[in-house]
């Protein structure tokens, strides 16, 4: 059960919805526009607001379903739980039908945190669009907000192991965010 629910995470996560919306939409392939990301914030700057909120909510759905499905198949198993929500964001970020070339994992990170640390999630993504609105630069927010949310899980996470998870999925983002960091200390990052 628990090796099915893993599975199904990945599997979840690795649906590619900024592409699969911005070709059926817009007919356009988000990878080959902007910075090439399959995720939210390129496919705002790509196809629109509208189209960037949707797959936001989609992805941050892709990483919530199965960590339900499994809260509510194994409801005694925080480690199972935790294990299913790193599967879907890592599903994200290496998602098997893009020949493992995803996204940055933040709105699937999103949804994962919303089931197993509602708090942390609510803090994270409170900071993100106070930063974002202020400096107009969505990579610093997806960090800051990471910080946040990992400062948040330690004090209110109804398991250890979801504490583990916050700080294990904002290494992932560190990772994935690597070259927005060299732009972001060169002060050269792209602005929304």
């Amino acid at each position: 059960m628990t090796l099915a629910l893993v599975l199904l995470g990945y599997l979840a996560g690795s649906i590619p919805f900024g592409v699969l919306l911005t070709r059926w939409f817009r007919g356009v392939d988000v990878r080959d526009s902007g910075s090439g990301n399959i995720g939210a914030t390129n496919v705002t700057r790509v196809a629109g607001k509208k189209l960037g909120l949707v797959v936001l909510l989609l992805d941050a759905i892709k990483g919530a379903l199965p960590v339900v499905l499994a809260w509510v198949l194994l409801p005694g198993e925080p480690l199972v739980h935790a294990g299913v929500g790193l599967a879907a964001v890592l599903g994200h970020v290496y998602p098997v039908w893009l020949k493992l070339r995803g996204g940055k994992g933040v709105a699937t990170a999103l949804g994962v945190l919303c089931v197993l640390i509602p708090t942390a999630a609510l803090a994270g993504a409170a900071v993100y669009v106070l930063v974002v609105a202020k400096w107009r630069v969505s990579s610093l927010g997806s960090l800051t907000a990471g910080i946040v949310a990992i400062l948040t899980a330690v004090l209110t996470a109804r398991a250890q192991e979801y504490a583990i998870l916050s700080g294990v999925l904002f290494t992932l983002m560190l990772w994935t965010h690597r070259s927005n960091i060299g732009r972001l200390m060169r002060r050269t990052e792209r602005r929304f």
